[in-house]
């Protein structure tokens, strides 16, 4: 029993160790490829973003909610030999900065998004989008299309995150956490915090019983050791490691706008889809139903085959992936957008 214990106190102090001291191997592929990560003002918001080499047209990429600009850190290498990326963090998210009173809609980011390409880019772009990240790009090519010349709709919630058909999903489980944050007299101002403390029914579903104590202990761990530095859990699956990063970042304000229906206010997204000119990819990932009817995913096939049908020039490809393709099916993901957008 002694030298059990023994093991496992060795275990633990060598486990923490390596928690403090880890840095994610992406870093150093993106600094060989020659990304740096940059901040610029757009309007009333500060935006950070990581910006390549001029290798070829210029690539705009928008992440999904809760995420930020380095979940494309498997693709972005790559994809700087071949294209000009410009990976941003959009308001509510990452490094980027808004003022407190900003308008968490398609509307007013989708604006400032646009403000970004003339300003910083200057000229018009590819744009790939993933999740809530889709929506906006399915927005600026409706309402810009003197900016956009071609999209990739990377499983967006077509249909599923209007209000209030967003009520029977499963993502409207973290929107009503955010909510719940904005309207909390005690939130302390940090959206991961929250969920941690107030999780314990995704982490008795999804991680057993001690998944709520160890990601906490890690959470808190990793920040003492690096304050300021993005959050880096070395143990975790790299989407739960990314999930993590963002949730860290996230201002609940972004999904809080989603549960009320306000984020979708003068965004229909049938009209939108129909104003599209330029061509298009729409990517389905997995999806399921749970026992109650909830949609477990960004959209049924219904509606996936609904959005195809409304925008004129448009491909379907569905892939054998969960929601963040990018991060789960990389190869394919670049060999998409490379097909796609530079006919190789």
């Amino acid at each position: 029993m002694g030298i059990l214990i023994l093991a496992l106190i060795v275990i633990f102090l060598v486990l923490t160790t390596y928690m403090k001291q880890y840095k994610n191997p992406s870093d150093k592929k993106l600094a060989r490829a020659g990304i740096l990560e940059k901040t610029t003002q757009a309007g009333t918001v500060n935006f950070n973003y990581a910006e390549g080499p001029n290798n070829g047209p210029a690539l705009l990429l928008l992440h999904a909610q809760t995420l930020d600009w380095y979940t494309y850190s498997k693709v972005l290498p790559e994809l700087s030999t071949k294209f000009h990326v410009f990976a941003i963090d959009y308001p509510g998210h990452g490094k980027t900065t808004c003022p407190s009173d900003y308008q968490m809609t398609a509307y007013q980011i989708g604006n400032d998004l646009a403000g970004f390409i003339e300003t910083v880019i200057g000229s018009p772009v590819y744009v790939t989008g993933n999740s809530s990240g889709g929506l906006l790009t399915v927005w600026l090519a409706a309402n810009r299309p003197d900016l956009v010349k071609a999209i990739i709709l990377e499983d967006p919630p077509l249909f599923s995150s209007e209000y209030p058909e967003i009520k029977k999903t499963v993502a409207d489980k973290l929107f009503a956490a955010s909510y719940g944050a904005v309207q909390n007299e005690n939130f302390n101002g940090n959206f991961l915090d929250y969920w941690i403390e107030n999780g314990t029914e995704f982490f008795k579903t999804y991680t057993g019983p001690f998944g709520q104590p160890l990601i906490r202990f890690a959470v808190n761990n990793y920040r003492d050791a690096n304050p300021g530095e993005p959050l880096e859990i070395a143990f975790l699956p790299a989407p739960a490691q990314e999930m993590l990063r963002g949730l860290n970042y996230y201002d609940p304000r972004f999904g809080a706008s989603f549960h009320t229906g306000k984020w979708n206010e003068g965004f229909d997204h049938a009209e939108a889809l129909q104003k599209i000119l330029c061509p298009a990819v729409l990517i389905q990932a997995h999806f399921d139903y749970l026992e109650d009817g909830v949609l477990n995913g960004a959209m049924s096939q219904e509606m996936a085959d609904r959005g195809v049908s409304l925008i004129k020039d448009c491909q379907y490809i569905k892939v054998n992936a969960g929601h963040v393709t990018n991060l789960e099916i990389p190869e394919q993901f670049i060999g998409i957008l490379v097909n796609f957008f530079l006919g190789e």
